[in-house]
């Protein structure tokens, strides 16, 4: 049986099918036309968004203060002192005893060096003396001829360093001003859009809003969970600066990837210079257990609750992030593709007819999400 396929339906399809593409072209076009900008603006763009975040987690005080009557500047200012307050308690929480202790820790590291030369010298390696000296001498001769890489890299070091005090202390006066004046933003951002726009990008702005005060959060709660699991376990093994470990734990999960390799590396090389291998083998365990833990069950649960977002989309979204932007891109994946669901869902809405109601699926589905 033959079938002939209808020309007019044809050419209809074709059309239809060129026309979504075009305009799918042109949307890609925009897309990157506003990445591109993006990239130009961020010195300005990424201050912004940290003293944003900084604004979602030190916004509930401030609003209790307001609310009990105190002036908005007052409120303010002070929530902005007690936040470098505990930001400078937290990092002499980790610095102060970490000095108290550094004659110890570096004989502990010399200890450590010694130990494994006396391994590497003995079977199975057989390492003599004469060895250990010559690569000695080769990596210094190797540091020497890249002397010149070396203060570049210093540089670049230093450039970077600078770029971050710099970011810390706008994001901390940005940080001041959206306490001061935020409430009014909105109000304001309405007069100055004309029809429809007055509505839908306050709407928009202020569930955005509720959605960072959310990611935050969850990053706050990941973190106290990382550095209570891992303070317990430091804790049982015996490694001192236990506290100063845990707290540098919960300041670094609000840098992902890095951020938990970091506090780790700390933690193995403390319990390495003072407790031995064995017992730096067991707190690498531990370390790895809980980072598999909160990456792969506790972080996307906590966030695919608070953020709206299905916890293989928040895989995923920090994933793309990361091989896009590097450690930032992981940073503002998730909150980045939650202001994204936020966006969609509000077209979603307003593009549905009163009383008309989304089809639900009840068949079992892999994809579906959860309810």
């Amino acid at each position: 049986m033959s079938v002939t396929m209808s020309s007019t339906k044809t050419r209809a399809a074709l059309r239809v099918s060129a026309r979504v593409s075009g305009e799918l072209l042109l949307v890609l076009v925009m897309t990157a036309v506003a990445l591109w900008l993006l990239g130009r603006m961020w010195s300005v763009v990424w201050p912004l968004v940290v003293g944003l975040l900084l604004t979602t987690l030190t916004w509930p005080l401030t609003r209790f203060l307001r609310r009990r009557g105190w002036p908005p500047a007052l409120a303010a200012s002070t929530v902005t002192v007690l936040f470098l307050l505990v930001a400078g308690g937290a990092v002499a929480l980790i610095a102060v005893p970490v000095a108290s202790q550094s004659g110890e820790l570096a004989d502990g590291v010399v200890e450590g060096i010694q130990r494994l030369r006396e391994w590497a010298s003995g079977p199975p390696l057989n390492i003599g003396d004469d060895q250990i000296t010559g690569a000695f001498d080769s990596a210094t001769a190797r540091v020497q001829d890249s002397v010149g890489s070396m203060v570049t890299t210093v540089v670049t070091g230093v450039s970077t360093v600078v770029n971050g005090v710099v970011t810390a202390v706008l994001a901390v006066f940005l940080m001041f001003f959206m306490l001061k004046d935020g409430p009014r933003f909105l109000p304001w951002l309405a007069r100055q859009l004309p029809g429809r726009l007055a509505t839908d990008v306050p709407t928009v702005a202020a569930r955005g809003w509720d959605t960072l005060g959310e990611f935050v959060r969850s990053q706050a709660y990941v973190g106290l969970l990382d550095a209570v699991l891992i303070g317990l376990g430091l804790w049982i093994v015996g490694v001192p600066l236990v506290l100063p470990l845990a707290v540098l734990t919960f300041v670094s999960a609000f840098v992902p990837i890095v951020g938990a390799l970091f506090a780790g590396f700390v933690a193995v090389l403390i319990a390495l210079v003072s407790n031995g291998l064995t017992d730096a083998l067991i707190v690498l365990a531990i370390i790895v257990v809980v980072q598999q833990l909160e990456g792969n069950v506790f972080q996307p649960m906590i966030q695919s609750r608070g953020l709206g977002l299905h916890a293989a989309v928040v895989l995923l979204a920090v994933t793309l992030g990361g091989s896009l932007a590097g450690i930032v891109g992981s940073l503002l994946a998730v909150p980045a593709a939650a202001l994204i669901a936020v966006v969609w869902n509000y077209v979603r809405e307003q593009l549905v007819e009163p009383g008309e109601e989304p089809e639900v699926q009840t068949s079992p589905s892999p994809v579906g999400t959860p309810s």
